[in-house]
């Protein structure tokens, strides 16, 4: 539990300082001029008083319990500091210096020390490298950062100087604040996941803002972030988005799994709100916290000028809002009230009916939210600027107006979001929307950012009881025969299943393919592929390839021969890949060709899984064959995947469309391949030894579908 450290009643600042430059003096300056109610005790050697605090020589000597202590002195000695936290029984301390992995080898050892200490002593730890933390419900600031504003967002951040550009935003805007800041540092002790749970329990935190550059438990994150998002709104922007996952030689997969591919998609699949933009961070995570979300995924624009309105309506288009019809009878209503000039679809433009009564606003905004079809309001322009812009005695329809929109979410359940460009202005009206927790943006890109998000949020926990909770039963549909293979590879020394043991393997799972046999000799071969084509009546033609556990592309060796028929055709067939394969690889172990039937033609797509870094077994699907690292059309979804999941899965490929026929073509089997995902998504659930796996291609008919060429790499 964090709750005596994030909660804490007494604070120890060890490496307090009277010199006013120094963070031990500027910790304790805070705490007093902030009104923090609980102890405070300076800790330094050297000191006796500091700013009428007694000074302790060691925090051992202090007579009451300390909470939380808050190190500010150099690195190398926070682990004999650590044990005296730990003889004292502190719960909590803050590590403000760096100098650890960041720095190299050195920094990494003085860190795994500083680990190694928290452990034994059962002090948990902020950090290292870290900015601090602030209670703002207790006034406990650690960090130094002057009056930051209170409200209902809690901040998690990985950079000091974002914390302080978002705090900074906040108190400008005037509106939403914050219930605690922690900046997470290192996440050597305390990760990620173990915050997510403290704030889904506080009863004043409504929203979870996070800026993060590293993750070092990303599967726990996403078990807890599931759990959290039903309840309240993560906001996350994740930097280092442009680099890519570490290239692997061994399989295709391995080679396209990016980071950003698979980071977003498990967090969305989490239900976090992922940001691409740091300006549009607050803003969403605002909107997040103070409106009911929008879970029809459909949205009215409200205008007092055309320009604005489809500049609203593309941007909200883009982000996949629907804008949708209004119904007649919301249609005849506003005409009632609104000049001939006057456009009554959505978006509504009331082209100078609010001129004169800037009150029409709302009157519009009434009829507006009551139909059916509208799951929220955007109202664009000139709102809150008419008394600034024409008249001054303009502004009191303006406040009315104000007035009855914070009425109308309370009673509607329906959110408002308001563009002006008077935002910056002094204007009442606008503060009037703010008090009533309305977001008020002068940008209508960020205006429709936050609809889009409200949206997204409303989606997911529509459809939460579909979502994966991230979690794993190993070995839960393994079958003896399958664990078989993967012990006889073992035995030989051998991390690759050959490509007829990794079709045996899946093939025990119930996904269609044809494993084929292996001959060693050309007589072999031809006995083989005598046996194939009678049992095809005479007319299938067999495809020769390569088999050597050190030949994992066996295009690239000239191993494979497709569609031969005639004897002469099959021997010279295995001569020629026996040949190719030594010269491409003189030590290679040659254990002979496989001879399978010839598929015949289908849509080529690949299914992959490997183990990522951050999140575990990942998934990979899209569009197969030899082109697959060229055309790059696949999506990434952290493992395990539902039925369901994988339908979305699918629809997210550009060539998700071929699927259902083009230019008269019929379509493809969905329901097989929707099959054959969830199967691999239990074949690595029931195998914790397979690293990664390739099936490429596997060729999608109108009905059915035929695994052709299947890789399983082991861990090592």
């Amino acid at each position: 539990m964090l709750d005596k450290v994030l909660n804490a009643k007494s604070v120890a600042i060890i490496g307090a300082s009277k010199s006013k430059t120094k963070r031990g003096y500027q910790a304790i300056k805070t705490l007093k001029s902030d009104g923090y109610e609980g102890a405070i005790y300076p800790v330094n050697p050297k000191e006796d008083i500091i700013l009428g605090l007694k000074c302790y020589q060691d925090i051992t000597q202090i007579q009451g319990d300390v909470d939380i202590a808050l190190i500010t002195t150099p690195a190398r000695t926070i682990p004999a500091i650590l044990r005296k936290c730990g003889e004292k029984k502190v719960s909590g301390a803050v590590i403000i210096a760096g100098g650890f992995r960041e720095l190299g080898k050195e920094g990494k050892e003085l860190e795994a020390e500083v680990i190694k200490a928290a452990h034994e002593t059962g002090v948990r730890l902020i950090g290292p490298n870290t900015s601090g933390m602030i209670n703002l419900k207790s006034n406990m600031n650690l960090v130094g950062i002057q009056n930051a504003p209170k409200g209902h967002i809690a901040l998690l951040c990985q950079s000091g100087n974002m914390a302080l550009t978002l705090i900074t935003e906040a108190t400008i805007r005037k509106h939403e604040g914050f219930t605690y800041y922690v900046g997470v540092g290192n996440e050597s002790d305390i990760k990620f996941h173990e915050y997510l749970e403290f704030f889904r329990n506080d009863p004043e935190t409504k929203s979870i803002l996070m800026y993060v550059e590293g993750m070092s438990e990303g599967r726990k994150f996403l078990q807890e972030a599931h759990n959290t998002s039903r309840n309240k709104p993560i906001i996350l922007l994740k930097s280092g988005r442009s680099a890519t996952g570490k290239k692997s030689a061994g399989s295709h997969t391995g080679s396209l799994a990016g980071m950003s591919e698979v980071a977003k998609s498990a967090y969305e699949r989490a239900g976090v709100v992922v940001i691409d933009n740091s300006d549009e961070l607050f803003p969403v995570a605002e909107t997040l916290s103070s409106q009911p979300v929008i879970k029809s995924n459909s949205i009215a624009i409200l205008a007092d000028g055309g320009g604005h309105a489809t500049i609203a309506a593309d941007l909200l288009t883009d982000h996949g809002v629907n804008i949708p019809e209004l119904s007649e009878k919301t249609k005849e209503k506003l005409r009632e009230i609104l000049p001939d000039a006057a456009s009554v679809t959505n978006p509504v433009d009331v082209a100078g009916g609010t001129d004169s009564d800037p009150n029409v606003f709302a009157d519009c905004a009434k009829i507006i939210i009551q139909d059916p079809n509208v799951g929220g309001l955007l109202v664009v322009g000139l709102f809150g600027g008419y008394g600034i812009r024409f008249e001054e005695s303009l502004a009191v329809g303006e406040e009315a107006a104000a007035h009855r929109f914070g009425a109308m979410i309370k009673k509607r359940k329906k959110p408002i979001i308001v563009h002006s460009l008077y935002s910056s202005y002094e204007s009442h009206a606008l503060d009037l929307l703010r008090h009533y927790n309305i977001p008020v943006h002068d940008s209508l890109d960020i205006s429709c950012k936050c609809v889009a998000s409200l949206c997204k949020y409303g989606n997911y926990l529509k459809s939460y009881h579909g979502k994966t909770n991230f979690v794993f039963d190993w070995r839960a549909k393994a079958k003896a025969e399958g664990q078989e293979i993967i012990e006889n590879a073992r035995k030989e020394g051998r991390n690759v299943l050959l490509e007829h043991e990794a079709k045996q393997l899946i093939k025990l799972h119930g996904a269609p393919t044809s494993t084929g046999q292996v001959a060693e000799s050309e007589d072999e071969a031809w006995k083989i592929a005598k046996t194939i084509k009678a049992n095809n009546g005479g007319k299938a033609g067999v495809v020769l390839k390569i088999v050597s556990p050190d030949i994992l592309h066996k295009s690239d060796a000239q191993g494979v021969k497709l569609n031969l028929s005639s004897e002469k055709e099959v021997k010279n067939g295995f001569k020629q890949i026996i040949k190719s394969a030594k010269i491409y690889n003189a030590d290679a172990d040659i254990r002979g060709v496989l001879v399978a039937p010839m598929a015949k033609k289908g849509l080529e797509i690949i299914i992959g899984t490997k183990i990522d870094e951050q999140f575990g077994p990942v998934i990979m699907y899209g569009l197969g064959g030899i082109m697959v690292e060229i055309i790059k059309d696949v999506t990434f979804w952290v493992l395990p995947v539902s039925p369901t999941s994988c339908k979305k899965m699918i629809s997210e490929t550009n060539s998700s469309i071929l699927l259902d026929g083009v230019r008269g073509q019929k379509g493809y089997d969905k329901k097989s391949l929707r099959k054959l995902l969830s199967m691999c998504s239990e074949l690595i659930e029931s195998y914790p030894e397979i690293e990664e796996m390739d099936l490429n291609p596997v060729l999608l008919y109108e009905k059915g579908l035929d695994v052709v060429d299947a890789r399983i790499i082991l861990k090592k």
